[in-house]
């Protein structure tokens, strides 16, 4: 399958998805104007994506900072990474920095909504 790759802008994270080297990365800040239009690509790859998917999956999320637009499409992707899990094995990786407290209680919470393997990673 032909990997993901939306460049960073300063409202917008990358999206890095690369089946070949299994990475699947969504980092930097996300504060896109549209967040629904922003990842609407991001779903379309993943349900395709489901149809012959890796039999290994870690998924890294790398944010600084993110908008409550892009946690409500954070929480549609989790839901999409579940469901990817059904048929093949899904880990998530959270990485926030030490002394962001934010960062770290929404990792959190996301770890306790979904049921998936999540490893919140301080840097």
């Amino acid at each position: 399958m032909e990997k993901l790759y939306i460049k960073s802008t300063e409202d917008t994270p990358e999206i890095y998805f690369c089946p070949d080297e299994n990475k699947f990365i969504i980092s930097n800040k996300s504060l896109p104007e549209n967040a629904i239009a922003f990842f609407h690509p991001v779903f379309n790859w993943l349900n395709n994506y489901m149809d012959s998917p890796n039999k290994e999956n870690t998924f890294s999320f790398k944010l600084e900072y993110f908008s409550t637009s892009t946690a409500k499409q954070l929480v549609k992707i989790f839901f999409l990474l579940e469901k990817l899990s059904e048929i093949s094995n899904v880990d998530v990786k959270w990485y926030y920095q030490k002394e962001d407290t934010d960062m770290y209680a929404s990792g959190l919470k996301y770890s306790k909504l979904i049921d998936l393997p999540f490893e919140l990673i301080e840097y």
